[in-house]
């Protein structure tokens, strides 16, 4: 009997000793990774042990997709330009000794571009309604297409109310108005292939509107659940903000998610991304709490240049429901834009000088 607890002890040992060794073989890790790298810059992908274990074999991922593998520990060499910006999700699965060894890590992808900063000269200066809580513009022809959203009146305690217009661009007049039910809280909106499309903040959904009665003919849920901010178009598809630092392209026929890219500049990513306008080929944008626009890349996001407009909001009557700048459109035929905000009563059309 003694001899059987022995052997038992003896066995036991055997396994205490076995399971430190696996645990050392797990024991790998980066070596010199940066913190961040620039969108088109390559990273060198190698792992180190402490304990000294050889490895037969190491395949890589970038947010779960495969990017290569490698035999032994060999370097891996990797081009970030098909990434996105922002934080990316770095794996390795290392094969050693008959078994699999995973180790995680995290690097940050941003712009590789300083951007530029243009200034802007004052061409004109419009009346705009005062109760107008601006959260899209665009021209379409000389009208523009304005929609509001119902922003609470700190002076009278009522909310306003969101709606889809055209507005004489030189007068401030309302040529027609559609008011939305109290529930809905409009947002972003654009002009493509005839018909206005027009964002809801908490809905989930977007609307499609007649362009000369603006009468409401279609309703489109959103990809996913998410707020809607900001909207522009390429011509053939939608791009679309939810507040965060991404843009969506979508398909304007049902919405779906078609891609995105994340907004970035050499030192972070952008959040509060807001209304839209293409120019160009390029993304013109507010973001949100921030009197300024941003050109930014409709491919990956990179901004190329900023244009700081913080003075125009001393230039409008003070108030107490006065709110941020918000609102850009695109004048093809001056190549002026028209910039306002939130319950702002001036228009100011302005040219970016470059």
């Amino acid at each position: 009997m003694k001899k059987y607890k022995h052997l038992t002890f003896f066995t036991l040992s055997l396994l205490f000793i076995a399971c430190n060794d696996n645990k050392k073989i797990e024991k790998f890790e980066f070596s010199s990774l940066k913190q961040t790298y620039a969108l088109k810059e390559d990273v060198t992908l190698q792992l180190k042990s402490d304990a000294g274990n050889e490895i037969d074999s190491v395949q890589y991922f970038i947010n779960d997709k495969k990017i290569g593998s490698v035999k032994a520990n060999a370097l891996l060499t990797y081009n970030l330009a098909n990434e996105k910006h922002g934080l990316q999700n770095i794996k390795a699965i290392a094969y050693s000794q008959g078994k699999a060894n995973e180790t995680t890590t995290k690097i940050d992808v941003l712009s590789h571009v300083q951007p530029a900063v243009y200034s802007y000269t004052i061409v004109n200066t419009y009346p705009h309604d005062i109760k107008a809580y601006t959260q899209g513009l665009e021209f379409y022809g000389d009208i523009l297409i304005e929609s509001t959203g119902n922003g609470e009146g700190r002076s009278t305690g009522t909310k306003g109310k969101s709606s889809i217009r055209k507005v004489n661009a030189k007068t401030g007049e309302v040529i027609k108005i559609n008011e939305l039910d109290d529930a809905i809280f409009a947002e972003g909106a654009t002009v493509l292939n005839n018909k206005i499309y027009q964002l809801t903040y908490k809905n989930n959904e977007a609307y499609v509107y007649n362009l000369e009665s603006l009468q409401k003919e279609k309703t489109l849920p959103y990809f996913k659940n998410t707020e809607g901010w900001g909207l522009t178009n390429d011509g053939t598809n939608l791009y679309m903000t939810d507040g965060s630092d991404r843009v969506y392209k979508v398909n304007p026929t049902d919405f779906s998610l078609i891609d995105y890219f994340v907004v970035s500049t050499n030192r972070g990513t952008v959040p509060s991304v807001n209304e839209l306008e293409w120019v160009n080929g390029e993304i013109y944008a507010n973001f949100y709490t921030q009197d300024a626009i941003g050109i930014f890349s409709p491919i990956d996001g990179t901004v190329n240049a900023v244009i700081d407009l913080s003075d125009l909001k001393s230039k409008v009557t003070q108030h107490p429901d006065l709110d941020v700048l918000n609102g850009i459109a695109y004048n093809k035929k001056t190549g002026t834009f028209f910039v306002t905000g939130k319950n702002w009563d001036k228009m100011f059309e302005i040219r970016i000088n470059k």
